[in-house]
């Protein structure tokens, strides 16, 4: 009998991000408290978003309302990687990276806690930014996912291709 898998990946679902940042736009050209302040949130680049404000205070402020946008589309916060406000010129800019990809230094994490408290007969292969898991037993499996879901890693996880 052959065995039975899934893949563990950390990928982000670009147009709900583009849409928490359309309705961030929205909100943050709407409200009172950031009317004349400059504040605005945009795209840069590929990976990046990037808000602008006149201030250190309403920069963070628009990203609260990003991560709030966010948590209401169904995406995890970990997919963010906030930086610190930088002072450039006038205004205070602000990007936010997105994280996508399971890199090396947390594969070889998970694939340890697989290893040490997941069920025996269970092996994780590193292949690129997913993990390969594969057992036997599909009971074994899920074991393994309730077991990565419990774990408060950094990065958010999706479990694909369960066979």
């Amino acid at each position: 009998m052959a065995d039975s898998s899934f893949d563990v990946v950390s990928k982000i679902d670009r147009q709900e991000v583009d849409n928490a940042l359309n309705q961030t736009v929205k909100e943050v050209g709407h409200r009172f408290d950031f009317k004349g302040t400059g504040a605005s949130i945009g795209w840069s680049g590929q990976k990046d978003i990037e808000i602008k404000a006149n201030s250190e205070e309403r920069a963070n402020a628009v990203l609260d309302v990003f991560r709030e946008k966010i948590i209401k589309r169904g995406l995890s916060l970990k997919v963010l990687d906030p930086g610190e406000p930088k002072l450039s010129g006038k205004e205070y800019r602000l990007v936010v990276g997105l994280k996508e990809g399971i890199d090396q230094e947390h594969a070889k994490k998970i694939s340890k806690i697989i290893r040490d408290e997941g069920p025996k007969g269970v092996k994780a292969q590193i292949q690129g930014e997913e993990l390969r898991v594969s057992s036997k037993k599909k009971d074994e499996l899920q074991d393994v996912i309730a077991l990565l879901k419990g774990k408060d890693l950094d990065i958010a996880l999706q479990f694909t291709n369960y066979r």
